[in-house]
C-alpha cells in the first residue's frame, strides 16, 4: 500500500478561486535570543549546512559538535547581546520591515502580492512560511534572497531549503527564483544614495571602504561567481559616486577558520591604512541589505576599534540599506520584473 506520510497532510486541494501571488524574502537567519543556548541551536543548524562548510561530514561533524559548539556559543552570545534591541535581533527586524515595505510598495503600485520574510536558519523558517502561503491558496511564489551577490554558500542554500520543502509537498505552487542582482540599477542607486546621505550629515572621509562578507578562496576556484560580482558591485557604486581609484577600496570580512579566504581582509586593511597615515575612513557593507551582527558588531565596533588603535582619527560607519525608501522601490521594481506574466 502506498504511504502518503512523506507528503503534506492536507489531502484536499488548495482553496478554489483565482490564484494568488507571493514573494518570500529570504535572509540568513539569527538566534532567537542573545544567549549561549539559543546561539548554539542556531550555529548547529547553520554550520551543519554542507553549502556553508564544504568539509567532508565525517571530518567536520566531530569538530563542530566536539569543539565549536562547546566553545563558540558563549562568545557569540556576548557579541549578539551588544547589538540586540528591545524589539529583538536587528537582522530579523530589518527583514520584517523590508517585507512589509515591499508589500506596501506593490500595493500602492496596484498589485495585490503577499510578501513574507523567511530565514534560512532559525525562524521563521523557509518551509514554515511556504506552508503558510500554500494554506492561503497562493499559487505562485517568487523566492527572493536578501543576497545581491550570488554564492553557493548563501543563495544556493536558500534554494536547497525550498527544494527540500517541495520534495514533501504533493501540489506545488509555481516557483521562480532570483539568483542575483549585484548590478541592478535600482540596487546600485539605493547604495549610492545611502552613502551620499551619510556624507551630507557626517562629512566625507579620506577613503571609502566597501566591506563584503568573505567566503573561502576555494569557492572561487570551484566556479563560485561571488568574488567577481562583489567586484562589479563595487565598481558600479564607485562610478555612481564619482570616485577615482585611490578614493575607495574593496575588502572582505568575517573570516572563519584557518583556510585562506577572499582577500584583502577588512580589519588588517584598515589597520594598514591608519599606520600609513590615513586619518579618516568611511566603511559601508553593500552585500548586507540589512544591519546585523556582521555590520553592527564586527564593523561598527571591532573594526572601528582596530582602526583607531592603529592611529586613525575618525571612523564612519554607513548603515545598510535597511528599510530606506530607495531600497524598497528598488526591491519593488526588481520583483515586478521577475514576476512578469504573473500579475
Amino acid at each position: 500500500m502506498l504511504s502518503l506520510s512523506r507528503f503534506d497532510p492536507e489531502i484536499s486541494p488548495a482553496p478554489a478561486g483565482p490564484g494568488r501571488t507571493a514573494i518570500l524574502l529570504c535572509n540568513l537567519g539569527t538566534p532567537d535570543a542573545p544567549t549561549p543556548s539559543a546561539v548554539r541551536r542556531y550555529l548547529a543548524e547553520f554550520l551543519s549546512d554542507h553549502r556553508v562548510v564544504e568539509i567532508p561530514r565525517l571530518l567536520w561533524l566531530p569538530i563542530l559538535h566536539g569543539i565549536i559548539l562547546r566553545v563558540r556559543p558563549a562568545k557569540s552570545a556576548a557579541k549578539y547581546a551588544s547589538i540586540w534591541t528591545p524589539e529583538g535581533s536587528p537582522l530579523k527586524i530589518w527583514t520584517e520591515r523590508q517585507a512589509a515595505g515591499l508589500q506596501q510598495w506593490l500595493q500602492d503600485a496596484g498589485h495585490a502580492v503577499t510578501v513574507l520574510p523567511a530565514m534560512r536558519y532559525g525562524s521563521p523558517a523557509i518551509a514554515a512560511q511556504l506552508t503558510a502561503l500554500k494554506s492561503q491558496g497562493v499559487a505562485r511564489v517568487l523566492v527572493l534572497p536578501a543576497y545581491p551577490q550570488y554564492s553557493g554558500t548563501t543563495s544556493a542554500s536558500v534554494f536547497d531549503a525550498v527544494y527540500a520543502w517541495a520534495a514533501r509537498v504533493r501540489r506545488l505552487p509555481e516557483l521562480r527564483f532570483v539568483n542575483q542582482y549585484h548590478d541592478d540599477a535600482g540596487y546600485i542607486a539605493a547604495l549610492a544614495q545611502r552613502v551620499r546621505d551619510h556624507w551630507q550629515v557626517q562629512g566625507r572621509a579620506e577613503r571609502l571602504i566597501l566591506s563584503f562578507h568573505g567566503v573561502p578562496q576555494r569557492t572561487r576556484e570551484l566556479g563560485d561567481p561571488y568574488h567577481d560580482q562583489c567586484q562589479e558591485t563595487g565598481r558600479l557604486l564607485a562610478q555612481a559616486l564619482g570616485l577615482s581609484e585611490g578614493q575607495w577600496q574593496l575588502t572582505f570580512q568575517s573570516r572563519f577558520g584557518r583556510a585562506q579566504w577572499l582577500q584583502p581582509y577588512t580589519e588588517p586593511t584598515l589597520q594598514a591604512l591608519a599606520r600609513a597615515g590615513t586619518r579618516s575612513v568611511d566603511v559601508f557593507c553593500p552585500g548586507f541589505t540589512g544591519d546585523c551582527l556582521e555590520t553592527l558588531e564586527e564593523i561598527a565596533q571591532e573594526a572601528r576599534e582596530a582602526f583607531l588603535a592603529a592611529g586613525g582619527e575618525r571612523f564612519g560607519y554607513i548603515a545598510c540599506l535597511n528599510d530606506s525608501a530607495h531600497w524598497t522601490a528598488a526591491l519593488g521594481r526588481l520583483s515586478l520584473r521577475h514576476m512578469g506574466g504573473w500579475l
